[in-house]
């Protein structure tokens, strides 16, 4: 029989304090510190005759096409393996540096700040991959409290966390490849301290195994109906109830799954950048947004309502940005036994994500965002009605978001 094979490393790549944290625009300083470690966690499944894939879970806002690439090639060199084999993704925490990948989207403006970057992929260049047999088993588990859709507490949402379990041949718990739906969102704008928000707490709680997180449909989806707070506290709250629920599930038995290397498959799929509004009518949408503001609250609905400021305002920084007519969306899609993993480089509506589940062949689908490469949002047909935050700064209209999913579901299934 083939042994599957797995090494697994986490490493600590928090970079140093003066750096711009992303994912705010009303950030106005550096980072003055750690609130907790930011990670690049590498799980490697594979045979001795058979590259398999090399999943990168990175502790970011999102990773760039050039990060991607920089990240596959220095991972693909440690392990001896084609950079193709490799799946780069994000976290998406709001409290990583914006000098990794820099700007990843005209409403806030950032640069790559090469002390950054090459130090991060250095750290993945000079990793120990170390291989050993493992048994690999899927549980999948519904996690309560920790998101919500975000722009109305019961609309779209899937609240399963999926877990691929790598034990080894003794039955220790050696790694966990983890994925769930949610912004990683506790800490707010006024936080300038990194962190890997409540991913990060999960993992640590999860300690020993070796997790890697990969953010799911979670384009809609954040804490912001669930939070009891801002802070460390909460963060810790909010990945102990995860971490609690995947040992429920561990607990149990699981399906086990073939002792063969995953394999990966990869297309592109080009994409058509829609018609911004008139300045006209984007200087409506931002003085429309302007009377909706409740200074001094910080509940949902003013949340919702400082976004679509934020949104209104964006537009007008998309209209000068001289965007590209199209855009190339890589796809990717993993296989291991009953499990898939669709892997698409934008943040994807729940909407998206349960329409992709229910149109794959695979038994098991798990749809996951944020992944070699960032396009930003693809939003669903009542928040393109709304005007909600995300559908005034995607990229995308209505027609071409169903062409990127029918495209994206005829790949999966072919």
């Amino acid at each position: 029989m083939t042994d599957l094979l797995l090494a697994a490393t986490s490493l600590d790549v928090t970079p140093p304090p003066g750096h711009r944290l992303d994912g705010y625009a009303a950030r106005t300083a550096p980072a003055t510190g750690a609130a907790d470690p930011l990670r690049a966690t590498i799980i490697w499944l594979s045979t001795a005759d058979d590259p398999g894939v090399l999943w990168l879970t990175l502790d970011a806002i999102a990773v760039g096409k050039q990060l991607t690439t920089e990240l596959a090639a220095a991972a693909a060199k440690v392990a001896g393996i084609p950079p193709a084999n490799v799946v780069v993704s994000a976290s998406h925490t709001h409290s990583a540096p914006s000098g990794w990948t820099g700007q990843i989207h005209p409403v806030i403006p950032a640069e790559r700040e090469p002390v950054l970057y090459e130090a991060l992929t250095a750290s993945i260049a000079n990793a120990t991959l170390e291989r050993r047999p493992v048994t690999a088993s899927w549980r999948s588990i519904e996690v309560i409290g920790v998101g919500t859709n975000r722009h109305r507490q019961n609309g779209p949402h899937d609240n399963t966390a999926g877990i691929l379990a790598l034990h080894s041949l003794e039955g220790a718990l050696e790694a966990i490849l983890l994925d769930f739906a949610c912004h990683p969102t506790t800490h707010g704008p006024e936080n300038l301290q990194y962190s890997a928000d409540w991913p990060g707490a999960a993992r640590a709680a999860l300690a020993p195994a070796v997790v890697g997180y990969l953010q799911g449909a979670a384009g809609d989806v954040s804490p912001r109906f669930t939070r009891q707070g801002r802070g460390a506290v909460e963060v810790a709250r909010l990945g102990g109830l995860l971490a609690s629920r995947v040992r429920e599930a561990l607990a149990g038995p699981g399906l086990e799954l073939p002792q063969s290397a995953p394999v990966i498959r990869r297309t592109t799929i080009s994409l058509p950048v829609r018609d911004l509004p008139s300045a006209d009518d984007r200087a409506s949408a931002v003085a429309t947004a302007e009377r909706s503001l409740r200074d001094g609250v910080d509940d949902p609905s003013a949340r919702i309502a400082q976004t679509r400021l934020d949104g209104a305002r964006g537009q007008a920084l998309m209209a000068a940005a001289s965007l590209p007519e199209t855009l190339d969306l890589p796809v990717s899609v993993v296989t291991m036994g009953d499990v898939c993993w669709v892997n698409l480089p934008v943040e994807l509506f729940a909407l998206h994500g349960a329409c992709l589940q229910a149109d794959s062949t695979h038994p098991i689908t798990r749809v996951i965002g944020y992944t070699d490469g960032y396009y930003g949002y693809i939003v669903d047909p009542s928040a393109a009605d709304s005007g909600a935050y995300e559908a005034l700064i995607t990229f995308f209209d209505q027609p071409t978001t169903n062409r990127l999913l029918s495209e994206t579901a005829a790949f999966v299934n072919s």
